[in-house]
Parts: C-alpha cells; sequence; structure tokens
C-alpha cells in the first residue's frame, strides 16, 4: 500500500462533472490497522452522498483490493492495477437502485500533486460516461454525513 503514502493524512476536494449535473466531492485517505489497510472516506454535497473504502492486500490474490460502503445503501468491491502515475479500479457493484452493476475508473496522480478521475459504468448490459474530476488537497475541506 505504500502507493497511498502520498495521500494519507490528507483531505482532498473535487468538482464531479457527471451527466447529472455537477456535485462537490470531499475525501480523505487515512492510514488503519496498523497500516496493513488504506481507509478513503468522502462525501458529496455535505453529506448528500457518502461512502468508505477499506483498501487492502489481499496475498492470495496477490493484489491491492477494497471494499466500497455507501449511504445510499449499495457496496462494492474490486480491485485495482497500479501502472506509474495511473491507478486503474475495476469493481462490481450490489444494490445499486439505478441498474449500474460494474464500475470502471482511472485515476492519475498529477505532477502538481492533484489526482485526475474518470469512470464508466455498467448499466443495463451498457457502458456509459461516470464521474470525472480533479482533486486538489484542501486542508480545510470537511466530510459531512447526515
Amino acid at each position: 500500500l505504500k502507493q497511498f503514502e502520498p495521500y494519507l493524512g490528507k483531505t482532498y476536494r473535487g468538482e464531479l462533472s457527471e451527466e447529472s449535473g455537477k456535485s462537490v466531492d470531499i475525501g480523505k485517505y487515512e492510514r488503519i490497522l496498523n497500516g496493513t489497510a488504506v481507509r478513503h472516506t468522502h462525501s458529496l454535497n455535505e453529506g448528500e452522498y457518502g461512502g468508505e473504502t477499506i483498501i487492502y492486500y489481499n496475498a492470495e490474490n496477490k493484489r491491492i483490493e477494497f471494499y466500497y460502503f455507501t449511504t445510499a445503501g449499495f457496496f462494492t468491491n474490486g480491485y485495482m492495477i497500479f501502472e506509474e502515475n495511473k491507478i486503474v479500479s475495476f469493481e462490481k457493484v450490489t444494490g445499486n437502485s439505478n441498474n449500474i452493476t460494474e464500475v470502471k475508473a482511472l485515476s492519475e496522480i498529477m505532477s502538481d500533486g492533484s489526482i485526475s478521475v474518470e469512470s464508466m459504468y455498467l448499466k443495463e448490459g451498457k457502458w456509459i460516461k461516470g464521474h470525472s474530476a480533479i482533486y486538489r488537497e484542501s486542508p480545510g475541506a470537511e466530510i459531512i454525513f447526515k
């Protein structure tokens, strides 16, 4: 999980663009479980939606895996592949009310320390454009859950 070290203890703010409009997402990365896992907590639009991701190394599968739990009542599980300054993630979705069953995302760590994210959703058998955002460090930003 060494790839996450530059982000641990930091809070980021991103303005998400989706077909439904724009949202402000606040996220924070934390070291947990004596360094055997990373927690990413985030909230959209001051608690309108949010979630927690637990990221860990699965020694049996020899890859970084995660579980993501949401305030909307669904969860995902998946894995990540690191390629230089990029992270590609693949998720299976369980219980999404919008009929989304999979998510693919590409995160790129930019030279200025910001993180660019683009995603795609598998909805009713078709891949559609998901959200995209540029996240910048924002120390004063707060994660809010209602």
